[in-house]
């Protein structure tokens, strides 16, 4: 079969299109013949040697994927040949479990159903960008820890850079439990993105009263922050909360230092919670799955430019540059097409 591999870290020059046997799965695993590889930062981090999927030796890239299931290993009782299933995190801790492949092997435990009404490019957008909006959105002390419709009626969100791939899916998965939902954009292209993704009301942080106009639409304060730039938001974030208000922050763009005004933090009473669902504990993802799964089905996770977030899209042999493209920073969602339906 055909495979992208590296074998050292780098930049993407050292991504190589590469011959790999096909393996039986062992037990708790399952064999996925890939249509489609989602690409994330942390797949071009991970390459480049940092960030938290970072692996040695040959590794096969990409966290993410969609695909049918083509063998099943011991004691496997979820899933069937033939049954249609996202991917997440697949490469994690097993370097060549990655889905720039036409077939993996990875733990049943990191595959999830993936109805028949959701296409193959809806499964391979879910994993890191989906199941970590879901962890940020179930954290707060007064919310429910699952998702469905209605879960988070009578709530407000405020969005860090809803433009984004992770910002995207959690407008979208807090617009489906019914949430107030309002999202932070840096101009007027992103602020259309979000606002076709399900944003109810869009605010430039680069404005000078950015915290007013927030509290302009809810007086009384957010109750959860979905956080991107931990450190240059956290004086937006103190200003616009509210007692027991929950800050979820799943990443520093930008790397500013995270500096807490303690005294207010402390009279709110406000949780700060850091998300990264590698060592997230397994009920987590069990809730995350299921809870995406469902939302998916509902088709609250449609993707493409009229949902508001566009698609690049690549071919297994052009795996480099579409790491490149997410490096780069492109607006959107990088997927490469691994094999046909």
């Amino acid at each position: 079969m055909r495979a992208i591999v590296y074998s050292r870290t780098g930049d993407s020059s050292v991504i190589e299109l590469s011959e790999r046997e096909i393996a039986e799965p062992g037990p708790g695993e399952i064999r996925v013949r890939v249509v489609v590889s989602g690409v994330n930062p942390t797949d071009w981090k991970a390459r480049r040697g940092s960030g938290s999927a970072a692996a040695t030796g040959e590794t096969v890239p990409n966290q993410d994927g969609a695909g049918v299931v083509d063998a099943v290993g011991q004691g496997v009782t979820d899933f069937a040949v033939g049954d249609r299933v996202w991917l997440a995190i697949s490469g994690w801790k097993r370097p060549v479990s990655g889905t720039a492949q036409e077939v993996t092997i990875t733990l049943a435990e990191r595959a999830f159903p993936l109805p028949d009404e959701v296409s193959f490019d809806v499964g391979a957008s879910l994993g890191v960008p989906a199941v970590t909006a879901h962890r940020a959105l179930t954290v707060s002390e007064d919310a429910p820890a699952r998702l469905h419709t209605g879960a988070l009626d009578g709530k407000t969100v405020l969005v860090a850079g809803g433009a984004g791939a992770v910002g995207h899916a959690a407008i979208q998965l807090a617009r489906w439990a019914g949430a107030t939902v309002i999202t932070t954009v840096s101009g007027e292209e992103k602020a259309t993105l979000a606002t076709a993704a399900g944003a109810h009301h869009v605010v430039n942080y680069r404005d000078a009263d950015a915290a007013g106009r927030i509290r302009a639409i809810v007086p009384h304060g957010v109750d959860i922050v979905v956080e991107v730039a931990a450190g240059a938001n956290a004086e937006l974030n103190h200003a616009v909360a509210h007692e027991r208000s929950t800050i979820a922050s799943y990443a520093n763009d930008g790397g500013a230092p995270v500096a807490l005004d303690f005294g207010r933090a402390i009279m709110l009473n406000l949780r700060y919670q850091f998300v990264l669902i590698y060592t997230m504990g397994a009920d987590a993802w069990i809730a995350a799955g299921e809870d995406v799964t469902a939302a998916a089905r509902d088709g609250a996770l449609a993707i493409g430019p009229e949902a508001g977030l566009p698609l690049h899209r690549y071919v297994l042999e052009q795996t480099a540059a579409a790491h490149d493209a997410v490096g780069g920073g492109v607006v959107g969602k990088v997927l490469i097409d691994v094999a046909p339906e």
